[in-house]
């Protein structure tokens, strides 16, 4: 049953996180350039697509080349303080996009409390992480944490009680207001996100390999939806495919779909095992310090928080993109 969970979680987790390399990179150089895009966005993708891999990248490599092993295991307690950041953010965001599609908009304040008590809950769970866990192994090499105080973590409960309790209120005020209307698919998605997916996430071994599949499965019902608008919109959309073998999929778009589809599994299956794999097997470093998985290590938290700051930038309202073919 976990072994199920496993390759069913990486089936679906890794093309997720490819599709958003092939999504950030996808005309970069006029990203860079701010061509169509303001002065504010253009930086912040300079920032996330060139910047972070290249200090992550220097990371990596002073702590394999030195093989402060401590060091690189701080890493992992990285990754899963950016995750859960990650999480909040997709699990709000699910929610305002239901809210626009759907016309129930939110207010200002209702926003600013929907944001604060995901930042709350996710502070909470995490420190509450480093108090549980003292020390794990994570591709062979040691996963450590920081000593946190227990008055913090008392003052992190209560606030995220308090905020959540706002959050409850909030929406039960908008149900009464609304005659019980309600963008409830988002509300789903946001509550999911912050308690089962952070807050609740180490109840069990096999829920915490069950929770990033279907992180991913929202993820990609966005990320489909977006690309298949993308698609839509080039001008020979809806022509048939060249090759009539290819006509059953239908439209032209289709076809451009289900590629990016099978390109970002092939993707995920490079940046996650195979090309690791192979660094690993041909690269010499001490394995007896770094342990047997050194670039599987790297790669994975690599992947990971690096698309914490892709995400931060792709799915911002600012974004042209996202207002253009998101929304639709």
């Amino acid at each position: 049953m976990a072994l199920t969970a496993f390759l069913l979680s990486h089936l679906i987790n890794q093309p997720h996180f490819a599709h958003s390399y092939q999504i950030f990179y996808r005309n970069f150089a006029r990203k860079v350039r701010g061509d169509g895009y303001d002065r504010n966005l253009q930086i912040r993708y300079i920032i996330a697509g060139i910047a972070v891999p290249l200090i992550m990248g220097a990371f990596f490599a002073y702590g394999s080349v030195t093989g402060n092993a401590r060091l690189l295991g701080y890493a992992t307690n990285a990754m899963g303080f950016f995750v859960g950041w990650h999480y909040v953010k997709q699990g709000y965001g699910m929610l305002m996009v239901d809210a626009v599609l759907k016309r129930r908009f939110f207010k200002d304040q209702d926003k600013k409390v929907l944001l604060f008590n995901g930042y709350a809950v996710w502070l909470f769970a995490w420190l509450q992480t480093n108090v549980v866990i003292t020390e794990r192994q994570f591709w062979g090499l040691d996963y450590y944490t920081f000593a946190v105080p227990p008055w913090l973590l008392n003052i992190a409960l209560a606030v995220a009680a308090a905020s959540s309790a706002a959050t409850a209120v909030m929406f039960v005020n908008r149900w009464r207001k609304h005659g019980g209307a309600l963008p409830y698919n988002g509300v789903v998605a946001y509550v999911v996100s912050l308690y089962a997916w952070i807050l609740f996430v180490t109840i069990n071994p096999l829920w915490l390999l069950v929770v990033p599949a279907l992180h991913s499965l929202q993820y990609l019902a966005v990320v489909w939806r977006y690309q298949t608008n993308v698609e839509r919109d080039r001008a020979d959309a809806v022509e048939d495919p060249k090759f009539k073998i290819l006509s059953i999929l239908g439209p032209l778009y289709r076809l451009r779909v289900l590629i990016f589809i099978v390109a970002g599994t092939i993707l995920g299956a490079l940046g996650f095992w195979l090309v690791p794999m192979a660094l690993t097997a041909l690269v010499p470093y001490d394995k007896q310090v770094l342990g047997s998985s050194l670039f599987l290590f790297i790669a994975w938290i690599f992947i990971n928080v690096h698309h914490y700051f892709l995400d931060n930038v792709m799915w911002r309202r600012g974004n042209p993109e996202v207002s253009k073919y998101l929304f639709r």
